[in-house]
């Protein structure tokens, strides 16, 4: 019998090898081309060795049944070859086997990908329209594989998403060292027994008195006036100028009337959030105040991008940028409760990518958020994800902002290059061009430094 996900890879697509029936013409300068794209010198059939598979994201994480039944295609190219064009609608995803390709992006900026560098074991495309023009500099080969793929990593991943409201079960990854600490804190966790952070009361008024049809700017202004310091970032908030004032705010009444009921409890929730990142360990502290640096640039470069996309809200996208890595404080905490078996913070640090999607959609659900925002820790970090939706969504904007957060740090060369994720494709409906790759966010820098001084 075949395994559950095997149906995904049986449809037959149309291959490379019907496509070589198609005319081709010879120019001056380059190999033979197919619409634009250069035909393979050779085509194969033959299953590439299963350790090779296996090296190769997201594939590695299909078990071996499953990956047995992927459908492959191994094509060898002549140097200066096109593999694929940027734009262009593609039913396969590429893997560069031996050789050399440069990636070409919208910008007109240029990325090479070496045969057995990190980067050769991630997909060179992967959502539905290709990101960048791919070329060969050397003779290459490549292996392309349907996107049925990306299919079965999306409808695993919405598999996750359907039991969002009982617990995930954690099953420690062979990275994370077999300790005490780490098998007391999964017990934990199974067993419910995780001390959770708290929101504020009047960030729980605020939501409760929202979920009112006719609550109005003087409900709200009465349950927030209460809290002078929300006050006071509410009246800089709305004279920053990302809101463009034209006068002065000085008083919460002006503040919310400027910024409106459903922003001003956006921003209430994420004033809010920055006080759960607490502990009386100072060295603890210092580790939490890293994690909300960090989560305010994610969330300062969300919010940008949804601006500059205008396919989500803003206020959504800066509120899920500041959660994404909410799951690592019960952690932390938990660290802070049991200080004699606690590993040191270089361990703590490593194993938070692995546990924050379980335990952060934990956190969010238990303060109440909304189950798009509850969702975010699962997927922040999910590159391949690709929502039902030809449409950019707040996942998407998140997965954005969180790989360009890690450009120019020591994790930048273990990342996919931007233009080879579904989300990066759906920038503009798909159409890519200068104005919206993410080089914007460069472009944008003030805005972005305006953002996090909000909840600075």
């Amino acid at each position: 019998m075949k395994s559950w996900a095997s149906s995904l890879f049986s449809k037959k697509t149309a291959d490379t090898e019907e496509t070589s029936d198609q005319p081709a013409m010879k120019t001056a300068d380059s190999p033979l081309v197919v619409n634009g794209n250069a035909k393979p010198t050779t085509i194969s059939h033959d299953k590439q060795p299963l350790a090779i598979l296996k090296k190769l994201a997201p594939i590695r994480d299909l078990n071996d049944e499953d990956i047995g039944q992927i459908e492959q295609s191994t094509l060898a190219y002549a140097p200066n070859s096109v593999v694929f064009t940027l734009g262009e609608k593609s039913e396969h995803i590429y893997y560069l086997l031996k050789g050399n390709i440069e990636l070409e992006s919208d910008g007109g900026a240029n990325y090479s990908i070496s045969e057995g560098s990190a980067l050769a074991n991630l997909p060179l495309n992967s959502g539905k329209v290709c990101g960048a023009t791919a070329t060969t500099k050397a003779p290459s080969v490549v292996l392309s594989i349907p996107t049925t793929i990306v299919q079965w990593w999306t409808n695993k991943s919405k598999m996750q998403q359907s039991n969002n409201l009982e617990i995930i079960d954690i099953e420690l990854p062979k990275e994370i060292p077999d300790t005490q600490f780490f098998n007391s804190f999964a017990d934990a966790y199974r067993e419910n027994k995780l001390s959770l952070p708290s929101l504020p009361q009047v960030a729980i008024k605020l939501r409760k008195a929202m979920e009112k049809d006719d609550v109005g700017v003087n409900d709200v202004i009465k349950i927030v006036q209460v809290d002078a310091p929300v006050v006071a970032k509410l009246i800089q908030v709305a004279n920053s100028a990302l809101y463009a004032p034209t006068t002065p705010i000085k008083n919460c009444h002006d503040a919310v009337t400027r910024l409106g009921l459903e922003t001003t409890r956006k921003l209430v929730m994420g004033i809010s959030v920055k006080q759960l990142f607490q502990s009386k360990s100072p060295q603890l502290m210092a580790k939490m105040q890293e994690l909300w640096k960090k989560s305010l640039h994610v969330s300062s470069l969300s919010f940008v991008l949804a601006q500059e996309s205008g396919q989500v809200n803003p206020e959504d996208a800066l509120l899920a940028g500041l959660v994404c890595d909410i799951g690592a404080i019960p952690l932390i905490h938990f660290a802070e409760q049991h200080p004699e078996t606690y590993p040191n913070l270089n361990d703590l640090q490593m194993v938070m990518p692995y546990l924050n999607p379980p335990v952060g959609s934990l956190v969010l659900h238990t303060l109440g958020f909304s189950t798009e925002i509850t969702e975010i820790p699962k997927h922040a970090e999910d590159w391949y994800y690709e929502s039902d939706s030809d449409k950019l969504t707040l996942i998407d904007v998140v997965i954005l902002a969180k790989l360009h957060s890690y450009f120019g740090s020591a994790r930048a060369k273990e990342l996919p290059y931007i233009n080879s994720i579904p989300a990066y494709a759906k920038l503009k409906n798909g159409k890519l061009n200068p104005d919206f790759s993410l080089d914007i966010l460069v472009k944008a820098q003030q805005r972005i430094d305006t953002a996090m001084s909000m909840f600075a």
